[in-house]
């Protein structure tokens, strides 16, 4: 039983199947064909506020993609883009507001070998690209693709989608218990899956159903 509470506190895999897509659409079409390796989709960028999925998005393009060839996926928050990159590559970059002076000179190189090659980019950030602080021309480089705002989900798309996290995961959330987390917790989807999971876990751990007493359990903790 310890065993299975840890598997299911490890990261789970990615999916655009298991994004709800609310208002979005389009550009979950726009972004599938980017992963695909189309032709016709090179360049993408996504912007939205915190919490709204894009770093979700962008880590689950890197896993369809990573089967077809050379994929880097790095968060500027945290991560140093490489200093060579093959021209037939896939560049994710996620928070690029975060790069440093250096930083962005090395994305911008990087635009043009991936644009003059066949290679594609796939960028996200919380502003459109021409309202990022970031230098000129590296910003007019990203407003040459497809350019996507990320919206955030009504409370009904985001009840929907926690119930259907929850079934995947093997226990149902009725609508009291949903309604109830969302006035709890913090209500981006992330957080909110990540609450999912805990309460599962917690509910393995001690054999117990999921009910308003042992949710309420597990916000505690």
């Amino acid at each position: 039983m310890n065993q299975l509470v840890l598997d299911l506190l490890l990261p789970q895999p990615k999916s655009f199947d298991d994004f709800v897509r609310g208002e979005n659409a389009e550009l979950l079409f726009q972004l599938s064909l980017w992963a695909s390796g189309d032709t016709s989709v090179r360049a993408l960028y996504l912007w939205g506020e915190a919490g709204a999925g894009k770093s979700y998005l962008l880590a689950a393009a890197q896993e369809r993609l990573a089967a077809q060839g050379q994929v880097i996926l790095i968060n500027a928050l945290n991560d140093m883009l490489p200093q060579e990159l093959a021209s037939d590559a896939a560049l994710i970059v996620d928070n690029v507001a975060s790069l440093d002076a250096e930083q962005q000179i090395v994305l911008f190189d990087h635009y043009n070998t991936l644009r003059e090659g066949s290679g594609r980019i796939l960028v996200s950030g919380h502003l459109p690209p021409m309202l990022l602080p970031l230098r000129d021309d590296l910003t007019t480089r990203l407003g040459w693709g497809l350019i996507y705002q990320l919206k955030t989900l009504s409370d009904s798309d985001k009840a929907a989608a926690l119930q259907r996290y929850a079934r995947r995961l093997g226990f149902e959330l009725n609508e009291e218990l949903v309604e109830y987390l969302m006035r709890h917790a913090e209500r981006d989807l992330p957080n909110l899956y990540q609450q999912i999971a805990s309460i599962n876990a917690l509910s393995l751990s001690k054999q117990r159903p999921v009910t308003l007493s042992l949710l309420r359990e597990a916000l505690k903790a």
